[in-house]
């Protein structure tokens, strides 16, 4: 046997390979740290630039969050990543999972409605409220609907739906009779000019008399301090009153609330209606949909189910909604 060169340096041990186990500490606090705002998201303050409604309001696409840690979980063969995945994949499922399975079979006492921000800016009323009319709604809300453009929708309109009603900026149009039409006061206090965007009717048909609200609240700016909100949450609260007084059993909602369903800016309106049941149905903008801010909600009736219809000229993009009355 030959002596050990006593000047030879060692060789380093070779490194143990980590276990799926330990690997991927990182992804693993990342999808914990993610999971932790969507399941207590209500926990997220207001104040300042409400956070927690700018939270809320993109809270479905924490999914895209979640997909691409796993792909980063199986690249790096982490068990870890992978079981600590399972967390925010849970909440996402608890809160969006439902609007992913199939909307129930259309019923005898349903209704069809259409929501629509025309835009004031469209060039093409005339194709918009044909393209509406051709889903064969019984109901159709318009919101942004300029003087220049009103008399093309109300004439291209008037074949199919006989009864309508427009009040300010927003109109109603309808299958079934039409009455009582009034204009909703849903405008800031803060706001000096001539402002009318909301308007309530009593829509009749076979089954039972509803009270129709169309409503459009005010936007809402997203800025580096946070979201901009406040006109939006007053005229939201203006709406929710109005609709608790609502003597009518049953009531739908239709309008721009430049809102998604899970901000609490909302919450007037989702914490007494209900609101779509299937369907994510990104409304805005056009171009690339965000976000739903064109709702259906109903008291005393089921939204069923809920999509959109393909692009007008507006920035918005129609959502069509299945009204259960039951």
């Amino acid at each position: 046997m030959s002596e050990r060169d006593p000047g030879a340096a060692a060789k380093p041990a070779a490194p143990r390979d980590r276990s799926s186990w330990t690997r991927g500490r990182v992804l693993a606090a990342s999808a914990v740290f993610t999971a932790v705002p969507m399941t207590f998201h209500r926990l997220v303050p207001n104040t300042p630039g409400h956070l927690g409604s700018l939270l809320e309001s993109f809270l479905p696409w924490s999914g895209l969050v979640i997909m691409v840690l796993l792909g980063l979980a199986l690249l790096r063969r982490s068990a870890l990543a992978l079981v600590a995945l399972l967390l925010p994949t849970a909440a996402w499922t608890c809160l969006f999972g439902g609007l992913l399975l199939p909307g129930a079979q259309p019923g005898a006492h349903d209704l069809v409605v259409v929501q629509h921000n025309a835009g004031d800016e469209n060039t093409d009323p005339a194709g918009t409220a044909r393209s509406l009319a051709d889903a064969k709604p019984d109901l159709i809300a318009l919101e942004e609907l300029l003087p220049a453009a009103l008399p093309v929708y109300e004439r291209t309109l008037a074949p199919r739906y006989p009864y309508h009603a427009v009040v300010g900026t927003v109109g109603l149009w309808s299958r079934h009779p039409l009455t009582d039409v009034q204009k909703v006061h849903i405008k800031p206090s803060e706001i000096t000019d001539p402002w009318s965007r909301g308007l309530r009717g009593v829509v009749h048909t076979r089954h039972r008399e509803i009270a129709v609200y169309v409503a459009h609240l005010p936007s809402v700016r997203i800025h580096a301090t946070g979201l901009a909100s406040a006109w939006r949450d007053e005229s939201a609260g203006l709406l929710g009153k109005a609709v608790t007084a609502e003597k009518l059993r049953t009531v739908i909602l239709l309008g721009d609330l430049n809102s998604t369903v899970g901000d609490r800016g909302l919450t007037p309106l989702s914490s007494q209606m209900n609101v779509p049941a299937r369907g994510f149905a990104f409304s805005f903008p056009a171009a690339f949909p965000l976000a739903r801010i064109d709702q259906v909600m109903a008291r005393s009736a089921t939204v069923s189910s809920i999509r959109t219809l393909p692009a007008t000229g507006s920035d918005h993009l129609p959502v069509i909604a299945r009204i259960t009355l039951g």
